[in-house]
């Protein structure tokens, strides 16, 4: 068995059929129990979660699929991925990253199983960022579609992940822009909020 399977984490790949069917494979001598749903909801985590808590002597796997997991349902996950009881592996399989929050990402490693995803660049320097930088970048993106708005959020992450470390003030506001932009919320309102914390971070070691 590979390493990989030795720990819980996130698969990213667009066939969720495929993916299923190669975890199956790889942890035939396991227990695997698999939650598979087009929209995983609030009540789908209640179920994991329950499963998590029956004691097992040998290791057991609880497989997540979903091609959308919301954003109640995630947040609810947060303690039992964070602190696995004995014995108990997670392996979420998602068609695109940019469906999890930041929150969930940072706490389980992520594999990309299948061609090599890129993202834009924002250009944007998080650990000296200025107030004029900020403006002028909101007012760049401030007219963008609802796919074109989680995109760019994403790209957002990615790019301050590598570049600071993110405090759980950074990462709540990146699950905060997620679902403010499925509400409608004016996304220069969304951008504002997402990268304030990175300036007054900024300031406070300046202090």
């Amino acid at each position: 068995m590979q390493e990989r399977w030795t720990k819980s984490h996130i698969i990213v790949n667009s066939d969720i059929e495929a993916t299923l069917a190669e975890v199956s494979h790889e942890l035939k001598d396991f227990r695997v129990v698999i939650h598979k749903v087009d929209d995983f909801l609030i009540d789908n985590a209640k179920a994991v979660i329950k499963e998590a808590y029956i004691a097992e002597s040998h290791d057991k796997y609880i497989v997540l699929a979903a091609l959308s997991f919301n954003a109640v349902s995630q947040n609810s996950l947060l303690k039992v991925l964070e602190e696995p009881p004995r014995n108990i592996k997670f392996i979420i399989i998602v068609p695109t990253r940019s469906i999890l929050l930041p929150t969930i990402r940072s706490r389980l490693p992520l594999i990309l199983n299948q061609e090599k995803q890129t993202h834009q660049s924002v250009n944007l320097n998080f650990k000296n960022l200025t107030l004029a930088e900020l403006f002028d970048f909101v007012k760049t993106n401030e007219r963008k579609s609802k796919h074109e708005a989680k995109t760019l959020i994403e790209a957002i992450f990615i790019e301050a992940n590598s570049s600071v470390v993110m405090s759980e003030e950074h990462l709540k506001s990146f699950d905060d822009s997620y679902r403010l932009v499925d509400l409608n919320s004016r996304f220069q309102s969304v951008l504002v909020m997402l990268l304030l914390p990175f300036i007054q971070t900024k300031k406070k070691f300046e202090n």
